[in-house]
């Protein structure tokens, strides 16, 4: 066994082109190192829905330069089988670590492979690369991100030509050519005969962010912004004075993209004190809201002043404040979201009279809806331009909160006023996680099962009035992991997460409401249900 991982780790070494990874291989082979050997060499990435995700290093199981130049040259083709020979592949980046390393790698494949290559001119926010896309008729797009993830893992996320990222069966059709490649010697990889973009997509991606404003709409509103050590920063200082809103006021010490995220334990909004920085700045000036991005910025985060200070919304609230928005603007088409957010959407879409649609987890899903006009997920990310960025897009979604807060404003309100009136119309959804992070993914697995086997009857004393098993498929949706259980005014998901070793657990209560002095009483009511079907549900699932 140790002579053949030996064997293997230095057969792998022979092929890897970047200097560093081979280092530290080389070191590990040296040393006899087995444990690390092993946990490199116990099989590869995996390549899904999500493109492939994971830690930096050498070897089959982490990210590095032999993992992403397999992938491209799988993606090039299943692309040439497809009947895309010729066609172009646009490739954007962000700023973390390898990030340029493993586009310029993937435009080398593409070219050497026969299609066109171009790559965005820097590192810039992961819509500006979907609506490449589709603004210059490519047949595939590669984005390099790990998104929110921590600063030592790196990603590789895959679009076909409509622009929306990859469902099945397009990611087994190119995890199989992937894993026929036998050696990177086959993958032809030429040092020049791409394309490096200007500028000029960027600018038709701002210019096209002037579309989800309404002409003439008060634009009073005065932000604080994060960039989350991210790309996003230019480009949202941009769109915004494009716009005519005041320049946003920047959080300085996360303004410029840093790849080890220096201030944060995790680069992501929704984490406890990754917005403490952008919090302190607001006490110092006062906005009327608080912006952030995530790194690749197809998120957006927003925070309010609550009584004597600030706090974060849930990725439900804004979802219900923008759809509103939407619906108050006359907006005409489908409303979408994931299965996993919170059901007002519903609501507000059925009052209105307009189309609305669940989907499995993930924008790849929520971006295929026919007519779609609108489309959220609890994750902080929304799509309201979704005939120029077919995903999640955390600069218009920033825009947009921004104009209804501008809005509300020139009417003496704030955003937490339209949640009330939101709550009094349809009562008050609150909605609430339980998130269990594992370092044993079989965890999960026996927690999956053991649901399955002993389904619970009822949670915080309300009765379970339905459990379907979603790998069974339902009327609407394709089989997924996950359980979804109805309750007399409540819901629960569970699922093991696609990004993360998590298993996620998504809760909604939903509280009737007579009119505004009712919130008080049914804001309380709603947090002791959160909490009872929280314990309820730890219990049952037994990690």
């Amino acid at each position: 066994m140790h002579d053949d991982l030996i064997a293997e780790a230095s057969a792998w070494l022979a092929e890897d082109p970047d200097p560093e990874t081979r280092d530290e291989l080389a070191r590990l082979i040296e040393a006899g190192d087995v444990t690390e050997l092993s946990a490199r060499f116990s099989g590869t990435l995996q390549f899904g829905t999500a493109g492939l995700r994971g830690e930096l290093g050498a070897g089959p199981m982490r990210m590095n330069r032999s993992v992403v130049l397999r992938a491209a040259a799988g993606l090039a083709a299943y692309l040439k089988k497809d009947g895309r020979s010729g066609g172009l592949v646009v490739i954007g980046y962000d700023a973390r670590h390898k990030s340029a390393d493993f586009a310029r790698d993937t435009a080398a494949v593409m070219t050497g492979a026969g299609l066109r290559a171009a790559v965005l001119p820097r590192p810039l926010p992961t819509p500006v690369l979907a609506f490449a896309i589709r603004h210059l008729g490519a047949v595939a797009g590669v984005e390099v991100t790990a998104s929110h993830n921590p600063p030592r893992d790196n990603g590789y996320k895959v679009y076909l030509g409509d622009g929306s990222q990859i469902v099945p069966p397009a990611d087994a059709g190119i995890a199989a050519e992937i894993d026929a490649i036998v050696s990177l010697n086959d993958v032809p990889r030429p040092d020049a005969g791409w394309e490096i973009l200007d500028d000029s997509v960027l600018d038709a991606y701002l210019a096209r962010t002037d579309a989800v404003l309404a002409a003439g709409s008060p634009r009073t509103a005065r932000t604080v912004y994060t960039a989350m050590h991210g790309v996003g920063k230019d480009v949202l200082v941009a769109a915004f004075a494009r716009a005519g809103f005041p320049e946003p006021v920047l959080v300085a010490e996360q303004a410029e993209p840093d790849p080890d995220f220096p201030t944060v334990a995790f680069p992501n909004p929704e984490e406890p004190g990754a917005m403490d920085l952008a919090f302190a700045r607001a006490r110092t000036c006062d906005p009327d809201l608080i912006i952030a991005n995530d790194p690749d910025a197809d998120r957006c985060a927003v925070a309010v002043r609550d009584g004597g200070d600030w706090r974060m919304l849930r990725g439900d609230e804004v979802g219900a404040l923008l759809g509103a928005h939407l619906v108050r603007r006359g907006a005409r088409g489908t409303f979408a979201e994931s299965i996993v957010s919170s059901s007002l959407l519903g609501r507000i879409a059925g009052k209105a009279g307009l189309p609305y649609e669940e989907t499995l987890t993930g924008f790849k899903w929520i971006a295929r809806v026919d007519g779609l006009r609108y489309g959220y997920e609890e994750a902080l990310g929304y799509c309201v331009d979704p005939e120029g960025v077919r995903d999640k897009d955390g600069i218009t979604a920033a825009l947009l909160i921004t104009e209804l807060a501008s809005e509300l404003k020139e009417e003496g309100r704030t955003l937490l006023d339209l949640l009330d009136d939101l709550a009094v119309e349809h009562g008050l959804h609150a909605t609430d996680q339980l998130s269990v992070r594992v370092k044993d993914l079989s965890l999960i697995a026996d927690a999956m099962r053991r649901l399955r086997e002993q389904p619970p009857t009822v949670l915080a004393g309300l009765a379970v009035t339905r459990a379907e098993d979603l790998n069974r498929g339902t009327d609407t949706l394709p089989p997924t992991d996950g359980l979804r259980y109805t309750l007399d005014g409540a819901r629960v998901i569970v699922r093991p997460s696609g990004t993360e070793p998590k298993l996620k657990c998504y809760l909604e209560v939903v509280v009737p409401v007579p009119d505004r002095t009712g919130l008080p009483a049914a804001r309380a009511r709603a947090t002791e249900l959160l909490d009872a079907v929280k314990r309820d549900l730890s219990a049952a699932l037994g990690i």
